[in-house]
């Protein structure tokens, strides 16, 4: 029986040396490649056969799930799971609309990592215990906005009154991108300015005050 190949997509090492630990002593699983960010995961899966990946939501720049969108439309065969520390039912409903298989937290034990890649070989949608035993999610309305750690901190910055080109010279990035964070969070958050930006990520306690 071939054994499944399996992409993991993340950005912190530790995590990564964990999952590839409990794969390497598995049977029928074997860990095709370790990437951190969406950009080389596409790279990757245009030049390898990988049955699962294994994504985490909060990537640097392209968040978890559109990762998953883009890797359900450019490669169908590709079953996605999603992971974080996350618990909240937006994350887990949005991954799993943007096509994933499941969704793990990374409490998860050994067994049910294993688990969660095998129901999605066979089809299955698989959802974490701890999601089920864990706290209720915060009420509010809407979805909660998956950002990139770049996207958080120019929302953070924004917040703290800095114009483009301040936060521009913060980052070290230049002002034309800090104008496209800028957009993308409006998009995000589906708010026309910066003040009803500024108090949806207050709602969604999503500022470092």
């Amino acid at each position: 029986m071939r054994r499944t190949n399996l992409l993991i997509v993340d950005d912190h090492p530790m995590v990564i040396e964990g999952l590839k630990a409990i794969f390497n002593n598995s049977d029928d699983i074997e860990v095709k490649g370790c990437v951190v960010n969406a950009y080389e995961a596409i790279d990757f899966l245009r030049n390898n056969q990988v049955d699962v990946a294994l994504v985490d939501i909060n990537l640097p720049e392209i968040s978890g799930i559109e990762l998953c969108e883009k890797i359900k439309t450019d490669f169908q065969e590709v079953m996605v799971l999603g992971m974080s520390t996350f618990r909240e039912r937006n994350y887990i409903s949005q991954m799993i609309q943007a096509g994933a298989s499941g969704y793990l937290v990374k409490s998860a034990s050994k067994e049910e990592i294993v688990q969660a890649v095998h129901a999605a070989m066979e089809g299955k949608l698989f959802l974490s215990v701890d999601i089920s035993t864990g706290p209720p999610a915060p009420k509010s309305k809407g979805n909660v906005p998956i950002l990139t750690q770049r996207e958080k901190e120019v929302l953070n910055l924004i917040a703290e009154g800095y114009t483009n080109h301040q936060i521009a010279d913060k980052l070290f990035i230049s002002p034309h991108t800090i104008d496209s964070h800028r957009k993308n969070l409006l998009n995000k958050f589906e708010v026309k300015n910066t003040a009803a930006l500024i108090n949806s990520a207050v709602k969604f306690n999503l500022l470092n005050l």
